[in-house]
């Protein structure tokens, strides 16, 4: 267990935040200093045809120790962190033998990890658990799967005797800002199917995930003296205030849960001149989602018809761009990958939780890219914060789950 803690600590305490911002691939420079971290470690630890590309996309080949031929399969896993809360000077804590009680993550800022609020802690008394210090997020998001990943192909090269195909190994930059698939060599990589080790509690198994799509609004105003604006000025920010007001007021990320959709708003920037909106669209059901973009242009349509013979031009400026679709329609055809996940699980008498993503991975894009591929746990809890923690017993069979699968599959194609 120590062994995973501290890998897992060499991985969160280098800065990896992706900037979406940035027009680079990867979007910052810093990720670079995790991404050389990781080719080095993982040509230590004995994997073959270790490459990085100019992009920083990382691959791996653990080849296969059987007489006959099975599928190759892959494990995927991003190094980024989000741009929602810094991941500098990130210092760790470590809980051991979690007592089901607060924890003060930072005792000056009265920052506290608390059960009453975060009710999850609750199933972890006894374990020992790796959190903030209260001023960054942790990055376990993804870095416990990196973690997992590097230990289960460690694992499996000091025990020969656990036999397994050709196993492949893929770290993305840039997930965090939605483009973490954008320059993946799916050919190069090889795999029939993969599986990326991104999700949350342990237990989980996700191949569904909401479509999505990112939605820029440009509200344009006319700035008059305030003392004779009467009939002469429009306040751009009341415009889009008017707007977000009329998206329907219970179909946001805190009252939705489940398979429901949202409308979620963003960022809000503006002045009596223009005013910029942005807004995210997510509904597992396709039609849903055409019909959410659909009530957006309509929205936009009628406001810029309203002003059009008073202003001359469109008032309102829409961009929406589709982000990601639901992985189901890829993976389902090929269930059975998502069955070998299930089994590893129960064998390691870990409950199955297969339930939807209300999100999405690189393995959203990749699935549609042609490379099926299923989330599983990584362990994390409250992503993207500094209440975030990760227990390291989950991360622990997180690394058993990929062994596992590696044998099943074996086992499965054995002739």
């Amino acid at each position: 267990m120590q062994h995973i803690i501290d890998r897992f600590i060499s991985y969160v305490t280098v800065d990896t935040e992706s900037d979406p911002n940035s027009e680079t691939t990867p979007s910052t420079s810093k990720q670079w200093d995790l991404a050389n971290k990781l080719v080095e470690e993982l040509k230590a630890i004995g994997l073959q045809d270790v490459s990085i590309d100019d992009k920083s996309y990382i691959q791996a080949t653990l080849p296969s120790n059987l007489d006959y031929q099975v599928p190759t399969i892959g494990f995927v896993s991003h190094f980024d962190t989000s741009p929602d809360f810094t991941g500098a000077n990130v210092k760790p804590q470590i809980v051991p033998n979690y007592d089901g009680k607060d924890i003060v993550l930072n005792k000056e800022l009265n920052v506290v990890l608390s059960p009453s609020y975060f009710d999850d802690l609750k199933q972890y008394v006894g374990q020992t658990l790796i959190t903030t210090d209260g001023t960054t997020l942790l990055g376990a998001d993804d870095k416990a799967g990196i973690t997992e990943i590097v230990t289960a192909m460690e694992f499996l090269i000091k025990n020969p005797q656990i036999k397994h195909g050709t196993i492949k190994v893929g770290f993305t930059p840039d997930e965090e800002i939605g483009r973490g698939a954008d320059f993946f060599d799916v050919e190069r990589f090889g795999c029939e199917w993969a599986y990326t080790m991104d999700g949350s509690q342990i237990g989980e198994l996700e191949y569904e995930n909401f479509n999505a799509a990112g939605v820029k609004l440009t509200f344009k105003g006319k700035s008059v003296h305030p003392g004779y604006a009467k009939g002469k000025m429009i306040n751009s920010m009341l415009l889009a205030n008017k707007f977000i007001c009329k998206l329907p007021k219970k179909e946001v990320p805190e009252k939705t849960s489940g398979y429901e959709g949202f409308y979620h708003l963003n960022h809000f920037e503006g002045s009596i001149e223009e005013t910029k909106v942005q807004l995210i669209i997510r509904d597992f059901d396709s039609k849903n989602y055409k019909k959410r973009k659909k009530t957006v242009e309509k929205m936009v349509e009628k406001i810029n018809k309203k002003y059009a013979k008073k202003f001359g031009e469109n008032i309102v400026d829409l961009v929406i761009t589709d982000q990601y679709f639901n992985m189901k329609e890829k993976v389902k055809p090929v269930k059975h990958i998502v069955d070998i996940a299930e089994q590893a699980m129960k064998e390691l008498n870990i409950k199955p939780l297969i339930k939807p993503i209300r999100g999405g991975t690189d393995g959203s894009r990749l699935s549609f890219m042609g490379l099926p591929c299923p989330n599983i746990f990584a362990g994390g809890h409250n992503f993207h914060g500094k209440y975030e923690y990760v227990p390291v017993e989950s991360m622990v069979k997180a690394t058993e789950v990929i062994v596992k699968i590696a044998e099943l599959t074996a086992l499965k194609y054995k002739k």
